[in-house]
Order: C-alpha cells, then sequence, then structure tokens
C-alpha cells in the first residue's frame, strides 16, 4: 500500500478517516513477528491487548499506542511468563508505532 495522506485533525478521529491503515500497521506489526516468538503469548496480546488499544499521534510524525493496563496485568499473570510477555508486548507496540509512521509517509520502508 502506498503511504497514505496525513492530517493530524482528521487523526482524532481514526477510526472513521484511517480505519484500513491501523489495521494494516497492527496486522503488518503481528506478521513481523509470527514465528519468532511463542504463538500463544503472541495471540494472546493481539487479542486480548491490541484489541483494547488506542492508537495516538504525538506530533512531528511519532505514534504512541496506549495499552489497557487492567488487561495487561490479567493477560500477563495469564500467560505465565511474565517476561516473555512484557518482551513480545514492547517489540509488537514499537512495531506497531513503527509501522504507523511508514504508513503515513513519516519514515521509508526499511
Amino acid at each position: 500500500m502506498s503511504e497514505t495522506e496525513f492530517d493530524p485533525e482528521k487523526f482524532e478521529d481514526k477510526y472513521v478517516h484511517y480505519f484500513e491503515e491501523l489495521q494494516e500497521a497492527y496486522s503488518n506489526a503481528y506478521n513481523q513477528l509470527h514465528g519468532r516468538y511463542d504463538s500463544e503469548i503472541l495471540k494472546a496480546i493481539d487479542r486480548q491487548v491490541l484489541s483494547e488499544s488506542e492508537p495516538f499521534y504525538e506530533d512531528d510524525g511519532e505514534f504512541r499506542v496506549d495499552l489497557p493496563e487492567e488487561r495487561v496485568e490479567e493477560v500477563r499473570a495469564a500467560v505465565g511468563d511474565p517476561d516473555r510477555f512484557d518482551t513480545v508486548l514492547e517489540e509488537l507496540t514499537d512495531r506497531i508505532e513503527t509501522e504507523l509512521r511508514r504508513i503515513f509517509g513519516f519514515e521509508s520502508a526499511d
């Protein structure tokens, strides 16, 4: 997909204006980690944490993904390997933020 013209004001209503781009960023990040990490942990994060996460535009081409802390704690406890969970969650979140920058033209693909 070619980069999408980005409007910070439209991002405030992101699910109306940028739903496909958000889906693409989350999906690309997941696919980059698939096969590299325990699939149960990756799926648990994707389905139970990221499904309730909220991406925000921070200005200057930076994005952040807010995570539902209560869900993070629940899923971390459920998977039984908190260190591995934290590693996967951090890398997945970083990759989503990178994908958002790439999709919206703030960063070139490596």
